[in-house]
């Protein structure tokens, strides 16, 4: 089943906990849904990367205090594009980039300071989508993101968790102005969702971070948005005066809660 079709209902269980921190055996059913969903991809992640107007985003799965959920960052306030929005880590592909992956990967690094090494690739999701302006296609890659200096598990034990005052602490602040943890429990969670529209026709979930992210910046870091502008824009940070997940960033998520059979 393809997942381009937009959810807009919650399914009673998904394919992994939303509670418990992942595991080899909980990376190992992402690795296995994720290989079985044909993205539809022009251009899949492992082949050559398209060297002009592309550009590679990686999906982050992570624990953060032993809560399993996807890191995300706040762009700096001093970009000259989408500034003090909410978006995955990644970019345009370089002439040097051999592969979408290594974009993602390589962006990454310069954004959040993880080192490549610390990433385990566990596939993608899409089709891949032109953004807004019409200029760049943006390719959607998952991984996961391993604590550093620590071991990991051999059997089915817990991986350990991203120290998430760390990693804020080594991003770029001419490129992020924080980094959030969004536990994955938030997805199913009435009080944290809206359906939204991407592309103005296809329905999905936008998720409510206001607390997560009111509690690590200062309110004026944020881009505000009226409920108007919705359409002419698809990065965060949302409307009515809530800071949300949502237009392309939302639209990725709400494919892969999909995949993960979270959503239906």
């Amino acid at each position: 089943m393809s997942p381009r079709r937009a959810t807009h209902s919650l399914a009673t269980s998904g394919l992994i906990s939303l509670t418990k921190p992942f595991t080899p055996s909980s990376l190992q059913v992402l690795r296995n849904r994720l290989g079985s969903v044909k993205s539809s991809s022009a251009q899949p992640v492992s082949g050559t990367a398209p060297k002009s107007r592309n550009a590679a985003v990686l999906i982050p799965f992570c624990n953060v205090a032993d809560e399993p959920g996807i890191l995300l960052e706040v762009r700096a306030k001093g970009l000259r594009s989408h500034s003090g929005e909410i978006s995955f880590p990644g970019g345009r592909v370089d002439k040097t980039d051999p592969t979408l992956v290594h974009a993602a990967l390589r962006e990454t690094h310069e954004e959040l300071g993880l080192d490549p090494s610390h990433v385990e690739i566990l596939g993608e999701i899409g089709p891949p989508e032109i953004n807004l302006r019409g200029d760049m296609r943006v390719y959607p890659i998952v991984g996961f993101v391993h604590a550093p200096n620590v071991p990991r598990p051999t059997g089915d034990e817990p991986f350990p968790s991203l120290d998430i005052n760390v990693l804020r602490s080594q991003a770029s602040p001419a490129e992020v102005a924080t980094a959030i943890h969004l536990p994955l429990k938030r997805f199913t969670c009435p009080t944290r969702i809206r359906t939204s529209m991407f592309r103005a026709s296809e329905p999905y979930w936008a998720v409510d971070v206001t607390d997560i992210v009111q509690s690590v910046l200062k309110e004026d870091a944020i881009t505000s948005k009226k409920a108007e502008e919705e359409v002419q824009d698809e990065v965060g940070p949302g409307v009515s005066g809530r800071i949300e997940v949502w237009g392309l960033t939302g639209w990725y998520l709400s494919l892969l809660m999909k995949v993960l059979q979270v959503y239906r």
